[in-house]
C-alpha cells in the first residue's frame, strides 16, 4: 500500500489529510488479520503476557476494540469498504456469540463470568451502532438474537463503580436503536448518567469514581460516551446538558498537547495513545467546541503522528504496550496484547464528511504554541503550564491522585508526582521519584499518598497530604513562564528531619532542566543529580535534588525548577525574584509581574487545627487578594 503525499500547504503543522488517516486505519486493520481466530471470533495478538483477566478475554479485546476502528472506517466512508473489513467482524461476530463462554475456539467470555468482557461490550455495540445498516441489518435472526443475548448482561449495574457504568449506556444506545429491550435500555441510560453525575465537579471535570482520579478518562471516557450516545440517538436535551459541559473540559484540554503533537503523559492506561484525539473530534462533531476546524485537524493528525513516528507499532504493524515504543514500567495488569487498540477512539473523526471543515480548512496552530500559558483547572486542582518558545507542556498536581486506600505503601507514579511534562517521563521502580517532596524518615523517603487540593489561584495551585502520621505538607506551585517556585510547608515534623526535593527526570537528548534553592535548603549547596534510569521517553534519565532538613514546627522549603527546550537557557535564579517573610510568598517574575501567596493562610483552612507556630499568621493577606482563610477550599468532600 503506497502511503499518501503529505500536503503541507493544506496541513502546514503535520502535513498529513483525511488520506493518511484512512490509510492508517487500513494499516493497523491489516496488520491484526493474520492473529485471528479460525472464524475471526478473536483476535489473538502476541505479547509478553496475558492481562488479569486471561487470554480469552484478550481474544475478545483484541477482536472488539479492532472491530471498532473497521466499524469507524467504513462509517466514515459511507459503507465503502474495499478490504472487506465489516465481512470478517460479522463472520467473527458470529462465530463468538455461537458458544459463548465455552472452550470452542472462537467463542467469547461471557460478562458473568470475565467482568472484562463488561468493558469490550461497548467496543462492540458502538461499533454495531455506528455500522448498523451495513452489518447489523444484514445478520440472520439467529446471529441478531446471540449477539443481543451476549450483550444484554452489560445492562446491569455496573460491576466497577467508576466510568464502567457509561460501557452499560452504551450498550443500551444501540439496543434501543435496535428497538429491542428498548425500556430497561432506557432505564441503564438514566441510572449511569445519573451515577456520572455525582462525579460532576463543574468547569468541563468529573472525577472517574469517588477517589479524585483526573486524567484522558475524562475526555476519552467520562464526556466520549455521553456526548456520542445522545449525538447518535439524536437526543437535544441530552445533547444540551453535556455537550457544553465536553466544551467547557476541551477549553482545558487543548493545552494539554505538545507542539511536537504528545499528549500530556499523566495517569493510567496510557498505551491508548492517540485516543486522547477523541474527545477534540468529538467536539467539532457535534459543534460542541471551542476549537477552529483546522486546530481540531491538528491536534488529531499531530498526535496520531507524534506515535506512529517514534515507534508505537512493531515490525509487524501492531501497536506495542507502551508509549513510544513497549515500555513494561507503563502497563497496568488488566491490560493485555489488545488494550492498545483503544486508540481506535482517536480516529473518531473519520465520521465528519470529507468536505467538512475539519478536513478542507488549513491546520491551525494549538495554544502551546501560541502563546505561553498558566493555567488553573480548578476543579481538578491542577496548574497547567506551557512556553511557546519551545512548546513544551507542564502539568502541575495539587489535587488529583488514584489512591483507593489511605493505608497505601506506595504511590502510583502516573498520579502522585507534582509535575509531569510532555517531554518527560515518571521515574519509576526504585529509582528516585523525580518532581516529589519526601521527609527522609530512617533513610526512606515518604511517599505522597493522598493529596488534597488547597485552591488555586492566577499562576498557583496548592494541595496538602499527609507523608507521615502526624505529620501534614501544604504544597503549592507558582509559575510564570517557563520558572516554577515549589514550595513546601512542613507541619509537626520532629525537629532536624530530613527532606529531599526532586526535579524533571530527563534524558540526555531531552529537555534542560533546573534546580536551585530559595528558601529551607543550604544556599550554598547546588542540586545533586540522581540516576532515575530508564522512563517512557528513553534510558539514561536523571533529577536535580535539593536537601534540607526541618526546624521547628512549621518549616518552608522553596525551590525554582525550570524545564525548557530552549538551547543554552539562562538560570531559573534569574527568572524570579523570591522574597519570603514568615510563611508568604512574593515573587517578581522578570518582566515585572507579581505573585504572592499566604501559606500560613492556605494552612489555616485545613480541617485540622494549625500549629502553633502559625497562630500569628492569621491575620496576613490571603492569597492574592482572594477570600479570607475560613472562606478557603476544605480538602475534598468527596473522597
Amino acid at each position: 500500500m503506497p502511503t499518501p503525499p503529505e500536503n503541507r500547504e493544506l496541513s502546514p503543522y503535520t502535513g498529513w489529510t483525511r488520506a493518511h488517516w484512512e490509510d492508517t486505519a487500513d494499516r493497523l486493520l491489516l496488520a491484526v488479520r493474520p492473529f485471528a481466530s479460525p472464524r475471526h471470533g478473536l483476535i489473538d495478538l502476541p505479547g509478553p503476557r496475558p492481562s488479569w483477566s486471561g487470554p480469552r478475554s484478550d481474544g475478545l479485546e483484541g477482536w472488539a476494540r479492532t472491530f471498532l476502528l473497521a466499524a469507524l472506517r467504513v462509517a466514515g466512508a459511507r459503507g465503502d469498504d474495499p478490504h472487506g473489513h465489516l465481512d470478517r467482524y460479522a463472520e467473527g461476530l458470529a462465530a463468538g456469540t455461537a458458544k459463548p463462554g465455552r472452550a470452542d475456539e472462537d467463542s467469547w467470555p461471557l460478562m458473568a463470568d470475565t467482568r472484562q468482557a463488561v468493558v469490550e461490550s461497548a467496543s462492540v455495540a458502538l461499533g454495531l451502532r455506528l455500522t448498523r445498516r451495513w452489518l447489523w441489518d444484514r445478520l440472520d435472526d439467529r446471529t441478531r438474537e446471540q449477539v443481543a443475548d451476549w450483550l444484554r448482561p452489560a445492562l446491569g449495574p455496573s460491576p466497577v463503580d467508576n466510568n464502567w457504568w457509561l460501557f452499560g449506556l452504551t450498550v443500551a444506545g444501540f439496543l434501543q436503536d435496535a428497538g429491542l429491550d428498548t425500556d430497561r435500555a432506557a432505564a441503564t441510560i438514566d441510572r449511569s448518567l445519573a451515577r456520572i453525575e455525582d462525579w460532576y465537579l463543574g468547569d468541563g471535570w468529573y472525577s472517574d469514581g469517588d477517589n479524585r482520579a483526573f486524567d484522558h478518562y475524562n475526555a476519552w471516557a467520562l464526556h466520549f460516551y455521553p456526548v456520542l450516545h445522545a449525538h447518535l440517538a439524536g437526543d437535544r436535551e441530552l445533547l444540551d446538558r453535556y455537550g457544553p459541559r465536553l466544551r467547557a473540559h476541551l477549553d482545558d484540554y487543548v493545552h494539554l498537547f505538545d507542539t511536537t503533537g504528545a499528549p500530556l503523559p499523566y495517569g493510567r492506561s496510557l498505551i491508548y495513545r492517540f485516543a486522547a484525539a477523541a474527545a477534540p473530534w468529538l467536539g467539532t462533531l457535534t459543534g460542541h467546541t471551542p476549537l477552529g476546524p483546522g486546530a481540531t485537524r491538528r491536534l488529531g493528525s499531530g498526535a496520531l503522528r507524534y506515535f506512529l513516528d517514534r515507534g508505537a507499532t512493531d515490525g509487524d504493524g501492531l501497536l506495542t504496550l507502551g508509549w513510544h515504543g513497549p515500555y513494561p514500567p507503563l502497563v497496568q495488569e488488566y491490560s493485555g496484547p489488545g488494550s492498545p487498540y483503544w486508540a481506535s477512539k482517536g480516529f473518531l473523526g473519520l465520521l465528519l464528511p470529507p468536505d467538512h471543515p475539519a478536513w478542507t480548512d488549513p491546520e491551525e496552530p494549538l495554544p502551546a504554541e501560541r502563546a505561553d500559558t498558566v493555567r488553573p483547572f480548578a476543579p481538578a486542582g491542577l496548574l497547567v503550564q506551557t512556553t511557546a518558545a519551545d512548546g513544551l507542556v507542564r502539568l502541575h498536581n495539587h489535587g488529583s491522585n488514584h489512591v483507593h486506600s489511605a493505608e497505601a505503601s506506595e504511590d502510583d507514579p502516573g498520579y502522585a508526582r507534582h509535575a509531569y511534562s510532555t517531554r518527560t517521563g515518571p521515574s519509576t521502580g526504585p529509582a528516585p521519584a523525580d518532581n516529589h517532596f519526601a521527609l527522609l524518615l530512617d533513610g526512606a523517603p515518604t511517599t505522597r499518598g493522598a493529596a488534597a487540593p488547597a485552591g488555586t489561584g492566577p499562576r498557583w495551585a496548592a494541595s496538602r497530604h499527609t507523608p507521615h502520621p502526624g505529620i501534614r505538607v501544604l504544597s503549592a506551585t507558582l509559575a510564570h513562564g517557563r520558572a516554577e517556585l515549589r514550595a513546601h510547608l512542613v507541619l509537626d515534623a520532629p525537629e532536624g528531619t530530613p527532606v529531599r526535593q526532586t526535579g524533571w527526570a530527563t534524558t540526555p537528548d531531552g529537555p534542560h532542566a533546573q534546580l536551585h534553592p530559595v528558601h529551607g535548603y543550604p544556599a550554598d549547596r547546588e542540586a545533586t543529580a540522581l540516576p532515575t534510569g530508564e522512563t517512557l521517553q528513553g534510558p539514561g534519565s536523571s533529577t536535580l535534588a535539593l536537601h534540607g532538613a526541618t526546624s521547628g514546627r512549621a518549616s518552608l522549603f522553596a525551590a525554582l525548577a525550570s524545564l525548557t527546550a530552549e538551547p543554552a537557557p539562562a538560570p531559573v535564579a534569574d527568572l524570579a525574584a523570591v522574597r519570603i517573610t514568615g510563611h508568604t510568598i512574593h515573587v517578581t517574575w522578570q518582566d515585572g509581574t507579581t505573585t504572592d501567596l499566604d501559606l500560613a493562610a492556605l494552612a489555616a483552612s485545613d480541617d485540622r487545627p494549625a500549629s502553633d507556630d502559625l497562630a500569628a499568621s492569621d491575620n496576613r493577606a490571603a492569597p492574592d487578594d482572594r477570600a479570607a482563610p475560613d472562606a478557603l477550599p476544605t480538602p475534598d468532600d468527596r473522597a
